[in-house]
């Protein structure tokens, strides 16, 4: 008489566990892999108010990006949240100083496209937090939104 195959064992069993177990680690650390907030170091990257080298000074930042010559910062402004002190990066690098609680900042070309790479950001104009690391090291806080 032949020895017959249980249909259920506890081999099979643990080898889709195990199985299933490895899928969801796979899976779990590129969506963390994918998902990790960026960092800026304003010591490293130089970024200027109308007649300044800008030095960070709040804990905390909302970052907006925009260009001058396609949008009306006035009207992006008014639907960013107002929390925390708003860093604004023109990409059209008119310079405009500091005006109604509102930090203006341009860059060389160089650091603009660095900044565009670092937070991928492909539309403009785009919002997001900042806060503070260590030093002039700031840690990105929130996801990237574009404002329509």
């Amino acid at each position: 008489m032949r020895k017959g195959r249980k249909l259920f064992s506890l081999n099979y069993l643990f080898a889709s566990f195990f199985g299933a177990l490895m899928i969801a680690g796979a899976f779990a650390y590129f969506n963390y892999r994918f998902s990790e907030y960026k960092f800026i170091n304003f010591q490293n990257w130089i970024y200027y108010g109308k007649s300044d080298i800008f030095t960070p000074k709040q804990d905390e930042y909302t970052m907006v990006i925009y260009s001058s010559n396609m949008q009306d910062i006035s009207q992006i402004l008014q639907k960013v949240n107002k929390s925390n002190p708003i860093i604004a990066i023109d990409l059209y690098q008119k310079k405009r100083g500091k005006q109604n609680g509102v930090t203006y900042l341009t860059a060389g070309m160089n650091t603009l496209l660095k900044l565009i790479q670092r937070f991928n950001i492909y539309e403009v104009p785009s919002v997001f937090r900042i806060k503070k690391f260590k030093n002039f090291l700031y840690k990105q806080d929130s996801m990237i939104e574009v404002i329509k």
